[in-house]
């Protein structure tokens, strides 16, 4: 049977009969050295990975070890942790799951009048307000909220309009995060309300000589609460963007350092916006007084149990009011969780993926805290038939280099992803080579190949991983390979790295 005629969870479904267990099957040593692993062996001494650390594991379902090298070393995968992440979030929520925002409010409405505060309440939605194509435009999601309003029959607010992300606790950053990291978008965290992904689009341009000052323009959100102090230098020809943004949730003020080559052309840099909930709040306010509706108070959020007005001031204001005494008048949905894992996966988008490692905190440990988040993932790990014991698991989205997985790992988990209920919507999240954001991946090789590979990739500075599953051409779910290819500690690029990882996925496709 010719599964390149079906989708992969079709093929799955044909073969329901092959019995496979949820752990990884032991594995049974090939007799003879597939071209897979003897290429493997020749590469880990070139001048590639030479000296550099460097694992594989290649498994049939079935159990056949295809090929292995280091496959029990952990190392850090960079962003193929949100294969585990995402799996695990859709195993226990749903692929159909959808995160809400609620508005609501507190004090007394009479004849249109609100004497008291609006609440936009969130619950982690990373979409509000975001650029993605999944996502409502926020003109369409606050013109619902207003008919929320409307429907409630408030026309004039003597209060305030408050975003209120307590719903996820702890810090809005990980502390294991570089510093460089954070004041970038792919670094912002956030609680259980956002804007725009937490981010601040600038448009930077290098200046006119070496050592002169870069331009810069904030573009959007334009945040008037916030302060910045420029710093960047146009650097020499070749020496690339190296400008990262300074910043944290204590105060309103941010610093951009580093230097944006002279021979660079002008860019947006995206930065991190840590006042995600604030943010919200002030534009549904701006938009509210844009159709009429008096907000008398302005905007505020909610940091340590009371409303904050002024970002800048260190004073404590009132107590917000419970979640639970507010007067709920409507409620927005996000995309479904199938949706935005596909975005997470193919995007490789740091703050979906946190978002999904905090939702699964907050539901099974009542908590998004960092510890408690770690014990809720494995948990649903356990669920699934993949004990994470002996690995290091410390955030989800793999930004953080305190992560520690080997390929060993990371085949048992997608392996025993192949026998969850999600498995059918899980393998369609992932990337193919040719495809979006793959469309490098494999070059050369033919589309009878290409169209077998689903894969994630992971990348930071010294660090090159691939992991994911390969269709057999002919032949049942005994023969899907799952493999995962990791390197960290090279000192050579990624384009000199690629190429040779490139390789063994094509050599183990001639496998099967």
């Amino acid at each position: 049977m010719r599964i390149l005629k079906m989708t992969f969870a079709a093929f799955l479904a044909a073969v329901s009969l092959v019995s496979v267990s949820a752990q990884v099957p032991a594995a049974r040593k090939a007799a003879v050295k597939s071209k897979a692993q003897k290429y493997i062996e020749l590469a880990s001494k070139n001048d590639v990975l030479g000296g550099a650390s460097f694992g594989v594991l290649a498994m049939t379902e079935g159990g056949d070890t295809v090929a292995a090298w280091n496959s029990g070393g952990r190392l850090v995968p960079a962003s193929t942790m949100k294969l585990i992440t995402s799996g695990a979030a859709m195993h226990q929520l749903g692929p159909d799951f959808k995160f809400t925002t609620r508005i609501g409010y507190s004090g007394t409405l009479k004849e249109g009048v609100l004497d008291g505060d609006l609440y936009i309440v969130g619950g982690g939605d990373p979409t509000v307000a975001s650029k993605d194509s999944i996502a409502l435009t926020k003109e369409r999601l606050f013109a619902q909220w207003k008919g929320f309003l409307d429907k409630a029959g408030i026309k004039k607010i003597n209060g305030r309009v408050i975003g209120d992300g307590r719903y996820f606790d702890g810090p809005i950053d990980r502390d294991t995060w570089s510093y460089q990291d954070i004041g970038t978008a792919y670094g912002t965290g956030g609680d259980g309300l956002c804007f725009y992904e937490n981010a601040i689009d600038m448009k930077v341009s290098a200046g006119p000589s070496v050592g002169s000052a870069v331009s810069y323009i904030v573009s959007y959100p334009s945040l008037p609460w916030m302060k910045y102090g420029f710093f960047g230098k146009t650097g020499k020809t070749g020496t690339g963007d190296q400008l990262y943004m300074f910043t944290s949730e204590f105060q309103p003020y941010a610093e951009v350092r580093g230097s944006f080559a002279i021979d660079r052309k002008p860019k947006t840099e995206e930065f991190s916006n840590k006042f995600g909930a604030y943010t919200c709040a002030h534009f549904f306010c701006e938009y509210l007084r844009s159709t009429g509706v008096e907000v008398s108070l302005g905007c505020a959020d909610v940091r340590n149990g009371r409303v904050r007005s002024d970002l800048s001031s260190l004073a404590n204001g009132p107590y917000a009011a419970k979640v639970d005494d507010l007067k709920m008048i409507g409620m927005s949905y996000s995309p479904s969780l199938k949706r935005i894992v596909r975005e997470t996966l193919l995007e490789s988008d740091n703050f979906y993926a946190e978002t999904m490692f905090r939702i699964l905190g907050r539901r099974l440990r009542h908590s998004a805290s960092p510890d408690s988040c770690k014990a809720a993932m494995t948990d649903v790990l356990k669920k699934i038939g993949a004990d994470p014991s002996g690995q290091q698991i410390d955030d989800g989205s793999g930004l953080s280099r305190y992560n520690y997985v080997s390929p060993a790992y990371f085949v048992k988990f997608l392996s025993s992803m192949m026998d969850s209920p999600a498995f059918g919507d899980y393998i369609e999240t992932l990337g193919q080579p040719g495809g979006r954001h793959y469309e490098s991946r494999l070059r050369g090789e033919s589309e009878s190949v290409k169209s077998r590979v689903h894969l994630k990739s992971g990348s930071m500075g010294g660090v090159r991983c691939f992991s994911g599953y390969i269709e057999p051409s002919v032949g049942s779910k005994a023969e899907t390979i799952v493999f995962s290819v990791m390197t960290n500690n090279t000192l050579v690029p990624a384009s000199k790295v690629d190429p040779v990882i490139d390789r063994i996925i094509t050599l183990l496709a001639s496998e099967n």
